[in-house]
C-alpha cells in the first residue's frame, strides 16, 4: 500500500501546528485512495512533545494524540526520548519509539513519500 509519512522536525510554531494538522487532513482522504499515513517526530520537534508551554505546542500534542487515537502510527526517536527522559510518557501516549536511522531507512525501502515540516 502506498504511504505518506509526515516527518515533523522543525520546532517553530507554524511547523508544529501545521505539520500535525496536515497529517490529519491527509488522513481524511487517504483511505479513499488506498494510502497509509504515518507520522514521525524527530529533532527539535520531538523535544517539544509534551512541553505545552505555548499554544502551538498544545495544538501539536493534541493533534498527535488524535492521530494516535485514529490508529495512525505516530513515532519518535527512542534514543532522543531516552536522553530527554520522555520514553515512558511517549509510550504511554501510544507513540512507537524506534531508532531514527532505522525508521528513515524503512521509509525509503517502503517507497514512502515523506513530507517534512
Amino acid at each position: 500500500m502506498p504511504k505518506t509519512v509526515i516527518h515533523l522536525f522543525h520546532d517553530d510554531p507554524d511547523s508544529l501546528a501545521t505539520g500535525s494538522r496536515v497529517a490529519q487532513r491527509v488522513l481524511e482522504a487517504a483511505g479513499d485512495h488506498g494510502v497509509d499515513v504515518e507520522v514521525f517526530c524527530f529533532g527539535p520537534a520531538q523535544r517539544r512533545l509534551g512541553a505545552g508551554a505555548s499554544e502551538a505546542e498544545r495544538t501539536f500534542d493534541r493533534q498527535l494524540d488524535e492521530l494516535v487515537a485514529a490508529g495512525v502510527r505516530v513515532g519518535a526517536c527512542v534514543n532522543a526520548a531516552r536522553a530527554e527522559g520522555t520514553e515512558g510518557a511517549l509510550l504511554a501516549r501510544g507513540f512507537q519509539l524506534h531508532v531514527a536511522r532505522d525508521e528513515l531507512l524503512r521509509f525509503t525501502l517502503e517507497g514512502a513519500t515523506v513530507v517534512t515540516f
